[in-house]
């Protein structure tokens, strides 16, 4: 049986557990808060730790927030930080970050081969059903988001990034931060007006919305999201981990 070590790392903590092939825990999962500052050393570390608390896997899929491609950091956006997201920009942690080849350094630290995606990658691969274009979306920090397309994993666009009003990103324009601000009410017209902005840009079959903030939207806009549009559980990010070695392109 080939069993996955699942981590995702989130802007305020990393979780992980030990799936099987059928994306069953095989453990309780666990969680520790996300360092700060975080380099890329410590971060490799702090998942070696984790790790070494599971059982042993045969191999490992971890999600990342921000810009990935084939394993390595193009950007990420909290890790950059002095202790978090909206916190001060290091400029020693921007340097150290990008061009950060993640998959190299965390196969020799896990000693599997590891998988290293976005992480709403591997929340989508936990959830999508493989039929048409399927865009997922996490509510948490910020904003994550991935596109399938017939159930292949499609080339990650940082749509958290775009700007949306007010000189704010989606990042922080549906963040967690706006959402303690607003509260749960205006935060979740928040949420019904970006995904009635992007439904003509993506033109999806399915929008997924997962995520920690998922389940604050309230039921009057949840009933007015539209049937093409489904809140997803939380625990997809460990599940995916599994599954993404099915739906990678590389």
């Amino acid at each position: 049986m080939t069993t996955t070590l699942a981590i995702d790392c989130g802007g305020g903590g990393i979780k992980g557990s030990v799936l099987d092939e059928a994306g069953t825990m095989r453990a309780q999962p666990i969680r520790v808060p996300t360092p700060y500052p975080l380099s890329t050393s410590l971060f490799v570390s702090t998942l070696v730790d984790l790790a070494g608390q599971l059982p042993k896997a045969n191999r490992a899929t971890v999600g990342l927030p921000g810009m990935i491609r084939h394993g390595v950091v193009v950007t990420t956006p909290h890790y950059i930080t002095k202790s978090g997201p909206r916190t001060r920009v290091l400029p020693e942690l921007v340097t150290d970050w990008e061009g950060f080849d993640a998959k190299s350094a965390l196969e020799t630290g896990l000693g599997v081969p590891t998988l290293v995606l976005n992480d709403a990658e591997v929340h989508g691969a936990g959830v999508i059903a493989g039929q048409g274009l399927e865009v997922v979306m996490t509510l948490g920090t910020g904003l994550g988001n991935a596109i399938f397309d017939g159930g292949r994993l499609a080339p990650h666009l940082e749509l958290s990034q775009a700007p949306v009003r007010w000189g704010l990103s989606y990042d922080t324009y549906i963040g967690e931060h706006e959402r303690r601000r607003l509260g749960d009410a205006l935060w979740s017209r928040r949420v019904a007006r970006m995904v009635e902005g992007l439904r003509p840009v993506f033109m999806w079959d399915r929008l997924y919305v997962g995520g920690g903030n998922s389940r604050h939207i309230t039921p009057t806009v949840l009933a007015r999201m539209g049937d093409d549009v489904v809140i997803v559980p939380n625990a997809a990010a460990l599940v995916g981990g599994a599954r993404a070695w099915l739906l990678q392109t590389d």
